[in-house]
């Protein structure tokens, strides 16, 4: 049996003889051909303009995407030479001078030498000589009447001076050295040899687990909020703070979702993993 085109006019023509054509029916069967290809001429057409609105329109967020990532990365590397220069500035911080005290000199007071007396017998001391000496001496000696204490034995008091002047100071107690590491291992850097990384594309991560406070979105706040943290040495992140405020509900979210962060590679000094701060800005914007 051949296969029946209902939609053929000469069909259409058989069925409807010796009926009345100027019936409804007729006229619709007849035009029923014209009518599908025209719907489906327009479906054609709108599907077309449907799926070019589309397209225009995945192709217009990418290259959004791409300038945001392209601003974001400029900003970044703008904060992290920042951060270079002010270590640097650290660094070139004058120490202060520690003067060490002046050893005082014992003073020298002079001495005289000691002249053993000459023991003679009375008949061979001569009158004349006596006389001599004693004019000599009154001539040197000097008679006051201020009383004067003596002062101690001066070699023993030079000899305390003099110890006094070379004990070298005492040493200054060092650090015990498992503090002094201690310290070293919670230095938190803020350059590295090696810098912490996403495990992935941290603004597609961003993207899907960002939610936008409903508050912001109905007064239509958007913007770019700059966080601060540090990536741990088994790359867990801690610390988390705001650097650059745009709304208070779009900083708690900011927040939060860095916070809830998969674990980063760890940035590395020497070749060991080290705690390093990092920066980084977090996009909201309305659709």
């Amino acid at each position: 049996m051949s296969k029946i085109d209902l939609y053929d006019p000469k069909w259409v023509d058989m069925v409807f003889e010796n009926k009345n054509k100027t019936y409804g029916a007729y006229q619709l069967r007849k035009s029923t051909g014209s009518r599908n290809f025209r719907a489906l001429l327009i479906l054609v057409i709108a599907a077309a303009l449907i799926g070019g609105f589309l397209a225009w329109k995945v192709v217009a967020e990418q290259r959004e995407a791409e300038r945001i990532a392209r601003m974001e990365a400029m900003e970044l590397a703008k904060l992290q030479e920042q951060a270079k220069k002010e270590q640097k500035e650290k660094k070139q911080e004058i120490k202060p001078k520690v003067e060490q005290p002046k050893k005082e000199i014992p003073e020298v007071r002079e001495s005289q030498k000691f002249t053993a007396p000459v023991i003679k017998k009375d008949e061979l001391v001569k009158e004349e000589n006596q006389v001599k000496q004693m004019d000599k001496l009154d001539e040197k000696v000097a008679v006051s009447n201020v009383d004067q204490e003596g002062s101690k034995d001066r070699t023993v008091e030079a000899i305390r001076n003099d110890i006094a002047v070379n004990v070298p100071p005492p040493a200054p107690k060092e650090a015990p050295k498992e503090e002094v590491k201690q310290v070293v291992e919670n230095k938190v850097f803020e350059i590295a040899e090696q810098m912490p990384s996403f495990k992935g594309n941290v603004n597609q991560w961003l993207s899907s687990n960002l939610s936008y406070p409903a508050v912001a979105a109905e007064n239509g706040v958007q913007g770019r909020v700059i966080v601060n943290f540090i990536v741990e040495k088994d790359g867990s992140i801690s610390n988390v703070q705001v650097v650059r405020s745009v709304d208070p509900a779009l900083d708690r979210e900011a927040v939060n979702t860095v916070k809830r962060m998969p674990k980063w590679n760890p940035g590395m000094n020497n070749g060991q993993p080290a705690r390093v701060k990092f920066t980084l800005p977090v996009t909201f914007k309305l659709q």
